[in-house]
């Protein structure tokens, strides 16, 4: 009994787990675009994986309407092909997660590339997100009278550190944000036909929603690609992130520099404390209306009562910040 119980047990393993875990091997590679990851980041995935993190975020986008925010596609076996053995002895963490009590992961590193926000979020989420559930991680940073040369120092506001002082990255904390800064979907190759998200709305749905079927919506927008620095309010974070609210930027008559620190970041502000802005809609690849509007929610919300801007302003906009960026 105990040997056909055995045997039988065998046999699945093989045909339920390893057989099909060889095929995956052999069918699929990564992606042509997919990079390994730096030395950095590689430590910081051990990080990932010793402190917990894939008990509450996922890496996989699944192919339903609702997981369009964490990624431009469904996920397919390609992405996690590049995944090896950590050693001999231990195979790879499962990273893909069963659980999102914190948003997904799979895309991060296009979502949100601010060095300065990981780093505020790791020493407290509750800074940059006030609901946030997630643990704060105060032993990846150290607190000093004074910064040396080579310090990273956290963009943190004065309530949350004893006066006289600044808060630094250890080595640990500049690790773990590589690896999230690293943690990109790969397109696919050209000629791939992208699998598509299910369950979208229809027009009726749409309607219902009070917004036209396919039409942009801006708070969605804000709340995916900026929220998270500028805050739900739109004050930003005093000492980390500036404030949009009253911001000349976003009410000026002729927002083309506006648009350009949309696309292409900003830096122009780090002498007064606050970080850099990432490239968020090169990274996130916005479309003209995606960043009409966002740039039309920020300009009529919190007090804000600029005229709209039209997508045909905000395409000759795009057109001209394409030919005046230089190339990488």
């Amino acid at each position: 009994m105990y040997r056909t119980a055995f045997l039988l047990f065998v046999i699945l393993t093989l045909f339920v787990a390893i057989i099909p875990a060889m095929n995956n091997q052999r069918n699929n590679a990564p992606l042509p675009e997919a990079q390994p990851l730096s030395p950095a980041a590689v430590k910081g995935k051990a990080l990932f994986v010793s402190n917990g993190c894939v008990a509450c975020h996922t890496q996989q986008v699944r192919n339903v309407e609702m997981d369009k925010k964490w990624g431009g596609r469904p996920g397919i076996a390609a992405d996690y092909a590049d995944n090896h053995r950590t050693d001999f002895w231990r195979n790879t963490a499962t990273l893909m997660g069963t659980e999102r009590t914190g948003p997904d992961l799979t895309d991060v590193g296009n979502r949100q590339p601010s060095l300065d926000w990981h780093l505020t979020h790791l020493f407290n989420p509750r800074i940059v997100a006030p609901a946030s559930v997630m643990p704060a991680y105060p032993w990846l940073f150290e607190e000093k009278k004074e910064a040396g040369k080579k310090d990273v120092v956290v963009k943190i506001p004065d309530d949350y550190r004893v006066s006289g002082t600044v808060i630094v990255a250890t080595p640990a904390a500049l690790e773990l944000v590589a690896y999230l800064q690293e943690l990109k979907q790969i397109k696919l190759p050209d000629g791939t036909e992208t699998p598509s998200f299910l369950y979208g709305k229809n027009a009726a749905t749409a309607a219902a929603d009070g917004a036209a079927a396919g039409a942009p919506d801006g708070t969605t927008l804000y709340a995916n690609n900026c929220q998270s620095c500028h805050q739900q309010n739109g004050e930003g974070l005093k000492g980390a992130f500036p404030s949009l609210k009253d911001s000349k930027i976003v009410l000026d008559p002729t927002p083309l520099q506006f648009a350009t620190i949309i696309m292409n970041g900003y830096d122009g502000r780090v002498s007064e404390g606050f970080g850099i802005m990432p490239a968020v809609g090169t990274n996130a690849n916005l479309t003209a209306e995606e960043v009409t509007a966002i740039m039309n929610h920020e300009r009529t919300s919190w007090g804000n009562n600029a005229p709209k801007v039209t997508v045909e302003q905000v395409r000759k906009f795009l057109e001209e910040i394409k030919t005046t960026t230089p190339a990488k």
